[in-house]
This record gives C-alpha cells, sequence and structure tokens, in this order.
C-alpha cells in the first residue's frame, strides 16, 4: 500500500470541540412533540431549524452523529454564487428566467451567510473574499468567456480577468466580487447553540430509521420516537427512498488536502480551474499562517478502490505548484450532483404533505443548502417564495438525458454485474494485510479487509439501501456502493446514506 501524507480528518473538525448535545434516549424524555422535526444536522438542517426557531416555531434537529461533522464538516467551505461553470449550460439548458433565479438565490445565500454572522456575531473566521473560475490553457478559455457573459447577463459581479494570484501562468478566468469564505463547523455550532431551548431540542448520535407521515407524524430512531407535524429531510441523500431522489442525482466523491504556507507564498481569494484534473484552491487562518486547502480527484462513489492515488495527486500538485514542504490534513466528501444541475427542494412526493426534502447540491453546498433552509423555512411557514418552482423536489426528472442515462445504466450493470465477479469460492487467507477485498464463501458475498495486525474484518458484501455489492476504499478503510453512495466502515458501520443499518458482522 502506497504511504500518503498528513492527518486523515478534516480541519473544520479537527480545530473544533463543540458542546455536545445529548442524544433523544440520554434526555429521558417521555415523548418530544414539535411544530417541525428536521434529520440531518448540516449546513441546510441547522439553517433550517434556526430560521424557523427565529420565526417562533418549535423544532428538533436530529443527527446520526455529531452536528456538522457530515458533509457540511468536509467541505472547501466556499460560499459563492459562482459555481465553477453553471450559468452558460443553465441559460441554454433552461432558459434565462430560471437561470436567474438560479443566480439570485445563491447570491441571497451568500448574503444571509454575512447577515447571520453579523448579526449573531460568530467567530468563524469569516470573510470577503473574491471567487474565480480559472483555464490554464487556451483550449478551456472559450467557456469561460461565456460564463463571463451569461453571468453578467443574469445581473451577477462578474468580470474577465487575465491574471490570479496564483504562482503559475493562467490564460484566463472569470472573477465574482464580494463573496465569501468561513469556518463551517464554528459557524453550524454557533447557530445549533440558538436552537436549543424554549421548546426546541438538538438531538445528536440520533439516527432516525423512518418517518411515518400522519397526524402528526412519527420520526422514529434508534434512540426512540420524535412526533412533529412536519418532518424535513436533508441527510445529503434521503434516507426515504419515496421520492427515488437516488436516481434523480448520483454521488461524486471528491479529497481535500491542507498544507501550511505563507501569507507571501498563498493565493488570494477562491479559485477553482477547469477541465480535466481541475482544483479548487483557497486558504484559511491557521496556526498564525495559512492553511492551503486543494481539492480535486473527484469521482463517482465506489468507481475507485485505488483512493491513495487521489491524495497523492494532491500533494504533487501542491509540492511543485505552491512548494509547500509538508501535508497537514487529507480528507475526503461527497455530494449528490443533480442531472439538470438544480438541488431538489419542496415535498417529498406530490403525495406527501407533511414531508420535505433538500438533496442535489452538485458540489456547491455552502450557497445551496443556506437557499434551501431559506426556501423550505418559507414554504413551512407560508411564506410565497420566488424559487419554489425552479427547485420543486417533484418537477419532472431528466431521465433522458445523456448523464441520467449513463448514471443509472451504470447501476444497473452494478447491480447484476457484480454478483457475477468471482464465482469461485474464497477463503480469507486471500486477503492480505492492509488490503480488503470481496470474496465469496459459499453463497455469500463478503467484504473483508484484513488489518495491519492480522485480524480480519467481515462483513456482508451488499449494501443494506437497495442490494448492491460495495466496493473497497483504500485510503479510507471504508466499504463504498458504487450504485447510489452508501458507505460503511470495515466493520460495517454506516458512514453515509442512504443506507440506515450497518452491514451484517461475518465470522472471520
Amino acid at each position: 500500500m502506497s504511504q500518503i501524507s498528513g492527518k486523515p480528518v478534516s480541519y473544520w473538525i479537527d480545530s473544533t470541540s463543540t458542546d455536545n448535545f445529548p442524544s433523544l434516549i440520554q434526555a429521558t424524555f417521555d415523548s418530544v412533540s414539535v411544530d417541525v422535526a428536521i434529520v440531518g444536522a448540516g449546513i441546510a438542517g441547522v439553517t433550517t431549524a434556526f430560521l424557523l426557531k427565529r420565526a417562533g416555531k418549535t423544532v428538533a434537529l436530529l443527527e446520526a452523529n455529531e452536528i456538522a461533522t457530515g458533509v457540511s464538516g468536509h467541505t472547501t467551505a466556499k460560499v459563492t454564487s459562482l459555481h465553477q461553470l453553471v450559468y452558460a449550460n443553465l441559460i441554454k439548458e433552461a432558459g434565462e428566467q430560471k437561470a436567474k433565479l438560479y443566480a439570485q438565490s445563491n447570491q441571497a445565500a451568500v448574503e444571509q451567510v454575512a447577515a447571520l454572522v453579523q448579526e449573531e456575531q460568530i467567530a468563524c473566521d469569516f470573510s470577503r473574499q473574491n471567487a474565480y473560475t480559472f483555464a490554464e490553457t487556451e483550449e478551456n478559455l472559450g467557456q469561460i468567456k461565456d460564463e463571463v457573459e451569461a453571468a453578467m447577463q443574469l445581473g451577477l459581479p462578474a468580470s474577465y480577468v487575465s491574471e490570479v494570484s496564483l504562482p503559475f501562468p493562467i490564460a484566463g478566468a472569470i472573477r465574482f466580487t464580494n463573496q465569501a469564505q468561513f469556518h463551517p463547523r464554528k459557524y453550524l455550532a454557533h447557530l445549533a447553540k440558538k436552537i436549543y431551548g424554549d421548546g426546541s431540542y438538538v438531538f445528536e448520535n440520533t439516527r432516525v430509521t423512518q418517518v411515518e407521515e400522519g397526524d402528526p407524524c412519527q420520526i422514529i430512531t434508534n434512540q426512540g420516537v420524535v412526533h412533529a407535524k412536519d418532518v424535513v429531510v436533508t441527510t445529503n441523500v434521503p434516507i426515504l427512498d419515496q421520492g427515488l431522489f437516488f436516481a434523480k442525482a448520483y454521488p461524486k466523491r471528491s479529497y481535500i488536502i491542507g498544507a501550511e504556507i505563507s501569507p507571501e507564498q498563498a493565493p488570494e481569494g477562491m479559485l477553482i480551474g477547469t477541465g480535466e484534473g481541475y482544483r479548487s484552491i483557497r486558504t484559511t487562518p491557521y496556526n498564525g499562517k495559512l492553511l492551503l486547502l486543494i481539492g480535486g480527484e473527484g469521482h463517482k462513489v465506489g468507481s475507485r478502490s485505488d483512493t491513495e492515488t487521489c491524495y497523492q495527486n494532491l500533494e504533487n500538485y501542491a509540492r511543485s505548484r505552491f512548494g509547500v514542504q509538508s501535508i497537514d490534513y487529507r480528507w475526503s466528501t461527497q455530494d449528490m450532483v443533480s442531472f439538470d444541475q438544480l438541488p431538489y427542494i419542496g415535498k417529498l412526493t406530490p403525495f406527501n404533505d407533511h414531508i420535505y426534502v433538500a438533496t442535489g447540491f452538485s458540489l456547491w453546498g455552502m450557497s445551496n443548502g443556506t437557499m434551501s433552509g431559506m426556501l423550505l423555512s418559507d414554504l413551512l411557514l407560508g411564506i410565497e417564495n420566488p424559487w419554489a418552482n425552479l427547485y420543486d423536489s417533484t418537477r419532472a426528472t431528466p431521465f433522458v438525458k445523456p448523464t441520467s442515462l449513463k448514471e443509472n445504466m451504470d447501476v444497473g450493470i452494478h447491480w447484476v454485474g457484480d454478483r457475477l465477479k468471482g464465482l469461485q469460492d474464497n477463503s480469507f487467507d486471500e486477503v492480505a494485510p492492509g488490503e480488503g477485498k470481496l470474496l465469496t464463501l459459499g453463497t455469500n458475498k463478503v467484504a473483508a479487509y484484513r488489518d495491519e495486525s492480522g485480524t480480519v474484518h467481515a462483513v456482508s458484501a451488499t449494501c443494506t439501501h437497495l442490494g448492491c455489492i460495495v466496493n473497497w476504499n483504500s485510503a479510507e478503510k471504508s466499504w463504498d456502493c458504487p450504485c447510489h453512495g452508501g458507505r460503511f466502515s470495515c466493520d460495517g458501520e454506516v458512514l453515509h446514506g442512504p443506507p440506515v443499518k450497518g452491514l451484517e458482522a461475518i465470522e472471520g
């Protein structure tokens, strides 16, 4: 196995200690009844809960782990309406009016974060920054110029620039002024504290396994039951399958490293490249200096096993382009990429009156997640919102687009094809130390990992969501589902939904 550098934890999580909230059972309530229950305490869930609480609703925010330790704790944390290259294509595919609503709603989300930081005096390393999408070669420069024209047409703070503060030449870039960056966990932990109390609750380490609509709705967890008039599910991909959101988007995984850099060497602003192998770049305050964050190497969840290579490629880029001496952090993350580039926000299905969802943020969760909280709170408060139709979660799904056809065919191929691999019997002896391997033991597909001490960790290889066969992720020591993005530890514990049940242990 290849050696990879850096502490294997998100800097946002490693640099924060939060006041833990109780689990539902630790709170020792006979019953919890609120106006709205929110499932998932990332930026969409926390923002929704905070805005509803501020408007006078009682809420219960339920999180399977700890506040902002999921996708929102593993982001690059750029708060911007510049989403790499989206606007020219949106105008072409959806029309200028819809593209303008997308632009306005995400720019409003940037200002919502800024306003809350100011009003609440949140110490979260918030700063205004310019955001850039750059092309290194003439090959991608046409896309940049098209995006500048589209963004300006939509009224965004866009301009074309021929230089940015990177230590290597570029062909050109689009710049959005007055965007922002922050420390997402410090921001969300502050808002979560404001939610708790006066009939509202925050429960950590409380995994929701089922939601039953009724009067009231029942939110069933591994720690007990919560009752609410309305329920919002903000778990990246909904844990409820009725809306088929796992088939309206696909899960994409990407990687981030952090390396200390002096202010004199550091680039200014928030930057992202174009084309194959693009990189996302920004800095954050760190030990009196700056931590350079470089992200990239994206791929569909479960499609790669040699994920150490992803980190090594980012490390090589950091050393060769920025001259960093060592890597301090490394972590990975994932998001649901919507087939039509628009998030799904609203009712779970046309037949649900009290269950709402938000998903499909397409790698831009800090603005799209905040915008989701703004829209969901309006929907639940009965306030008319001009963005509601654009993001309607029950809108027709673009199954006939090339991307959606490819991704959904890929799911079918994995579901059938992975069962036919290696039909001969295997044995645990075939698994080397540090290796994860799929085995066939009798009639069972088994996911086996042998740790460096020689102990075998064996679990069922069948994802508990919809039955696909998982694939080994070598850098994270996890089993990842190539169909809908579920992830499990080597011992079968759920790391990422949509599954809510772990993989069954197998005797090693």
